[in-house]
């Protein structure tokens, strides 16, 4: 494997680029868990969709944690369940933006809830990902 490739996705890193880089497939593989199951709580087991968006996005962020803090960030120097605890609330604010977004263009702009979504995870995206990397991953190499 080249250096460029190893460094992009094997070596542990702190530049904050790689770890976008990273934390962008990290989101990806949350957002599928987050979309989906958003999908099949509402259309399926018949929740409003803002309930499916809590609990889905609560799912999104506990896959996100385990890969983020294994392969994104690292070791953070809080203790692990003080990291989790930090974690989860970058996620909470997270989560109520997410939920506020997506009332806002279902309810006031008549989107479908599904493309409502879409706007949202856009949105929030960089609020999970700042707030992760800054307020709790902020190691200096």
């Amino acid at each position: 494997m080249n250096n460029t490739l190893q460094t992009l996705l094997i070596n542990k890193s702190n530049n904050v680029f790689i770890q976008l880089f990273r934390y962008s497939f990290v989101g990806g593989l949350a957002f599928v868990v987050d979309f989906g199951l958003l999908y099949l709580l509402t259309e399926f087991a018949g929740f409003h969709y803002l309930w499916s968006a809590t609990i889905s996005f609560i799912a999104g962020l506990i896959v996100n944690y385990f890969i983020s803090t294994f392969w994104v960030f690292g070791a953070s120097s809080f203790n692990k369940k003080i990291e989790f605890l930090l974690f989860a609330l970058v996620g909470v604010v997270g989560l109520g933006l997410n939920n506020l977004f997506l009332w806002f263009f279902t309810e006031k702009c008549h989107l479908y809830y599904m493309l409502s979504k879409l706007i949202s995870v856009a949105l929030v995206y960089f609020w999970n990902f700042l707030g992760r990397r800054f307020f709790i991953f902020n190691r200096k190499e």
